[in-house]
């Protein structure tokens, strides 16, 4: 049962990489709005999930967490760099090497994404039920971002929600692979779960809080307050639900 709830979670979060066929038809100043609601959102969401879910579980799980949040923030950070260096030159970007680039590292994502919920499953159902929450709120802007960068970099529209959701599938095999080592190899799951947490922290800090500043009015100030708050207080009531 266990690798059931894991297919069907996984399935799940890479079918949101479609969520772009529903905004094909809107104004681009509209979309923009949209996507500012969502990201804020889940800044929130993907904050709140690291330190009120996966930091305390990961200790529990009595691995050396602090290293492996370490770890998933450098790696995300050297990931960063990497996609940076290859695609900007002086400061200016090439919008097109970005799309393939963006369709490796989303896929790298993913992949450790299932690997994550997998884990969770394994140690606990609702743990996983949480876990898949999270990753699905965080899923659903990020993918219409990607979406987004795929059709201005070139791609057809029909093209960028095919490719997109080829990277998005990487997600089930990270999840299959994860369910069967995670049973055998001992402390894998806390191993998994600090090393998620440090990439939520590390997208929620570093990638998306700074946006937050680009708003100057104390109406849109106000409303990411909210919207932020909101993310977080959500993952609060699933910490009492469980």
């Amino acid at each position: 049962m266990t690798l059931i709830y894991i297919i069907i979670s996984t399935v799940t979060i890479s079918l949101a990489s479609l969520v772009g066929i529903f905004f094909i038809s809107l104004r681009k100043e509209l979309l923009n709005r949209i996507l500012t609601s969502l990201v804020t959102f889940a800044t929130g969401v993907l904050l709140g999930g690291a330190v009120l879910h996966l930091v305390p579980e990961a200790f529990e799980l009595k691995v050396n967490a602090p290293l492996w949040i370490l770890v998933g923030i450098i790696l995300f950070f050297i990931l960063e760099k990497f996609l940076f260096w290859r695609h900007c030159h002086n400061g200016a970007c090439d919008i097109h090497p970005v799309s393939y680039l963006n369709l490796i590292g989303d896929g790298i994502h993913n992949f450790v994404d299932g690997s994550v919920i997998a884990a969770a499953f394994v140690t606990d159902i609702k743990l996983g039920i949480t876990i898949s929450i999270i990753s699905l709120a965080h899923e659903i802007p990020q993918e219409i971002g990607d979406f987004g960068i795929l059709v201005y970099g070139g791609f057809t529209k029909a093209k960028a929600l095919f490719y997109n959701l080829i990277s998005a599938a990487t997600c089930i095999l990270g999840g299959i692979l994860a369910y069967f080592f995670a049973a055998k190899i001992e402390n894998l799951t806390g191993v998994l779960i600090a090393f998620a947490a440090g990439n939520f922290l590390y997208m929620a800090l570093v990638d998306l809080l700074p946006e937050f500043h680009k708003t100057r009015t104390a109406k849109g100030s106000i409303l990411q307050f909210i919207l932020f708050s909101s993310g977080i207080f959500f993952m609060w009531l699933l910490k009492l639900i469980h």
